[in-house]
């Protein structure tokens, strides 16, 4: 971990929140721990805080406002922290998945657990969401600094379901992206991964560049295409590397030929 990374952790649980905030603050790579009794607590604490924290972890279960009605609170943020959830029960799994929470930690919450958690912690500050400087004093969460640009060579993290794990692909290395219901499928010449987010939101990200929403279903790397294969109904056949083929709907034809200047 190349930064020191703020967590805020929330409990309503003294002895579970104290274990895991101890934990914290022994490992390495890790600046700043504060802790939470409650959901309301976390709020008002993200909006006092004079920095930004890189992860929450919150305890699924605790009164007034639970883990899972603040997570979802968080990712109406401008910049919304990352999430792990720390529970003593399993069965908001599926509802940490959809939030899209970095981990899912079960207690009593182990050393290498903890540690994996972090390591991905530290991979999605890096990569997704950038390292985060401080907000300016007094300003809490009510004025957003403008998002940073990405860079065309930035690593992303995707999941490959054969091999069980999270590869880093370079986004230049990605030839096209496909809609997969929750996920969104990545195709790069050596293979086909998986990441998390929605296509319109990646499309809007990574059009300055050179991706662009070409049906409802595709965004292409246009940088990587070798081939664009125009129809008689008006629609099109983007070739890329592989001989693999991504459809241009007939609405988007114009607009591509634009950006080709054909």
């Amino acid at each position: 971990m190349t930064h020191e990374l703020r967590f805020l952790a929330v409990d309503d649980e003294a002895p579970a929140l104290n274990d895991l905030v101890r934990m914290l603050r022994a490992s390495e790579g890790v600046g700043k721990v504060d802790a939470a009794s409650s959901g309301s607590e976390a709020l008002r604490r993200l909006n006092d805080s004079t920095e930004d924290y890189h992860c929450l972890f919150i305890d699924v279960r605790m009164p007034d406002l639970d883990g899972i009605e603040l997570a979802q609170i968080l990712r109406r943020f401008a910049s919304p922290p990352a999430i792990v959830f720390v529970t003593a029960y399993e069965d908001a799994a599926v509802q940490a998945f959809e939030l899209r929470a970095v981990d899912y930690l079960v207690k009593p919450v182990s050393r290498w657990r903890l540690d994996e958690a972090l390591e991905r912690i530290a991979s999605v500050s890096s990569i997704e969401v950038h390292e985060l400087e401080p907000a300016p004093v007094g300003a809490g969460r009510t004025v957003s600094a403008p998002a940073a640009p990405e860079d065309d060579d930035e690593i992303v993290p995707v999941d490959s379901l054969a091999a069980g794990t999270t590869r880093l692909v370079g986004r230049s290395e990605i030839l096209y992206l496909c809609a997969n219901g929750d996920y969104v499928r990545v195709i790069t010449a050596d293979g086909r991964y998986l990441m998390r987010g929605s296509l319109s939101e990646i499309s809007r990200r990574w059009e300055p560049l050179g991706f662009v929403r070409v049906h409802r279903q595709y965004v292409v790397n246009l940088r990587r295409a070798t081939e664009i294969r125009p129809h008689l109904n008006g629609t099109a056949t983007l070739v890329f590397p592989g001989n693999r083929e991504v459809p241009v709907s007939r609405r988007e034809v114009a607009e591509l030929r634009r950006r080709l200047r054909l």
